[in-house]
């Protein structure tokens, strides 16, 4: 195990792995009960949507580790597991079994392209301004789905939206949830949005507004509700409504796992030359767990950047990625603890992760209009709209038409050009 992980090539131990994979479980274990939360309010059974989310977390993290040998856990992300429920099923009015075919196609257009290597020429289509704007958006977006689940934001027939009655004690607990789970991210606590919603969870219960688990260990949830959805409904996934849906899956996970394997390669010296070693198989590990991820009963799943606590740990070896991954397992048999996953447990969290997203908004160059302008609109257009996908269109709009006014054109590749008629479709014959 120790020369097939190459232990000694990277400086590291059994001890030191093992303890950054638990270190990246605890970071990103919040996901295995605010998914079912949200996926749950498109009609989907929460326990099946639980157990899919922790076998296609297992999935593509023991994927990662074994084969393409990175310390990167996987898991259905944040961000389009709001834009599955809100946008696509709530919004669009699709039922959740034909979603869930576009996310099983956006994952087989995902292995394809990574099997006929294609996938560089698309990240580099791409402008880079419009991927920081994207994710940016998707942060506002999360941010503001939790302080609407918190009650601090409300509708106002006056002003669309207002400031909630702040002395409810749900919207009490979440306010109580927010600073403790943000008090501990300051503070460089591992893991520290999980621990901010068990504490949050233990002080409903005390003060009798989160009703206790009967018992914390119990059998795995059945995947009968979900399991092979996806395949039922996939001849209903060739609309031009289910089109644009699917362009959206694919293109926010293509730019999250990028950056995230990116990001988290580099913390841990993998790079060389620039380059990243085995990155064909570890795009394949997220494609592919995408696809299992659907069939199983979940949304996209895609690499983690809650992974570089794990390497800040000490990880550098696939090892880390099979322990988080056996962690993952194990964490079936605690569905019971479903019952105290409020939405003022879930609030917290969603607004903390919506701040960490936010991050890359300075890298922007706002200082160029023919830049700032679509990245402004994608970012701006998400949370206005409730829609990640209109976010997206109004960016890849806007963005040949001002760098065309500024002189700019060379700069531009084709594909922007592809996706600028594809959105305008959009627009003009989809939106209602």
């Amino acid at each position: 195990m120790k020369n097939y992980f190459s232990f000694d090539e990277h400086g590291t131990t059994y001890r030191k792995e093992f303890i950054a994979g638990l270190t990246t479980f605890l970071s990103m274990a919040y996901i295995l009960f605010v998914n079912p939360s949200i996926l749950g309010q498109t009609g989907m059974d929460k326990g099946a949507v639980f157990t899919a989310t922790a076998l296609a977390a297992a999935y593509g993290t023991l994927f990662m580790g074994l084969v393409a040998k990175y310390p990167i856990a996987l898991a259905p992300g944040m961000g389009l597991n709001a834009f599955f429920t809100f946008s696509v099923v709530l919004g669009m009015g699709i039922p959740w079994q034909t979603a869930l075919s576009g996310v099983l196609l956006s994952g087989l257009i995902f292995i394809a392209i990574t099997v006929f290597k294609i996938r560089e020429t698309i990240i580099n289509a791409i402008p880079v301004e419009l991927k920081y704007a994207t994710a940016c958006g998707i942060g506002l977006f999360i941010a503001f789905i939790g302080l609407k689940s918190a009650g601090i934001v409300v509708s106002n027939e006056a002003t669309f939206v207002g400031l909630g009655h702040l002395t409810k004690p749900d919207t009490l607990l979440a306010i109580f949830g927010f600073i403790v789970t943000i008090l501990m991210v300051v503070r460089g606590v591992r893991g520290g949005i999980f621990y901010g919603m068990v504490i949050t969870a233990i002080a409903g219960m005390i003060f009798g507004l989160i009703d206790a688990p009967h018992k914390i260990v119990g059998s795995v949830p059945s995947l009968a509700p979900t399991f092979g959805e996806a395949f039922n409904h996939f001849d209903k996934v060739f609309t031009p409504h289910l089109i644009v849906v699917v362009l959206t899956f694919f293109f926010v996970d293509f730019f999250d796992t990028a950056g995230t394997i990116m990001a988290v390669a580099s913390q841990a010296g993998i790079m060389k030359d620039n380059k990243l070693p085995r990155a064909g198989r570890a795009l394949l590990a997220d494609s592919s767990a995408i696809v299992v991820g659907a069939t199983l009963g979940t949304s996209s799943t895609t690499a983690y950047i809650e992974s570089a606590s794990g390497v800040a740990a000490g990880g550098r070896t696939g090892f880390t990625s099979v322990v988080t991954g056996l962690f993952l397992l194990l964490a079936l048999f605690f569905s019971p603890l479903l019952v105290v996953v409020t939405p003022a447990v879930t609030a917290p969290a969603l607004i903390v992760v919506g701040v960490l997203m936010v991050g890359v908004l300075g890298k922007i160059e706002w200082s160029k209009l023919e830049i700032a302008v679509p990245a402004f609109l994608t970012i701006i257009a998400m949370p206005l709209t409730y829609s990640i996908a209109t976010g997206i269109a109004l960016g890849f709009v806007m963005y040949p038409v001002t760098m065309l006014v500024k002189g700019r054109g060379k700069e531009i590749h084709p594909i922007m050009y592809v996706l600028f008629v594809i959105f305008i479709c959009y627009f003009a014959f989809l939106v209602e």
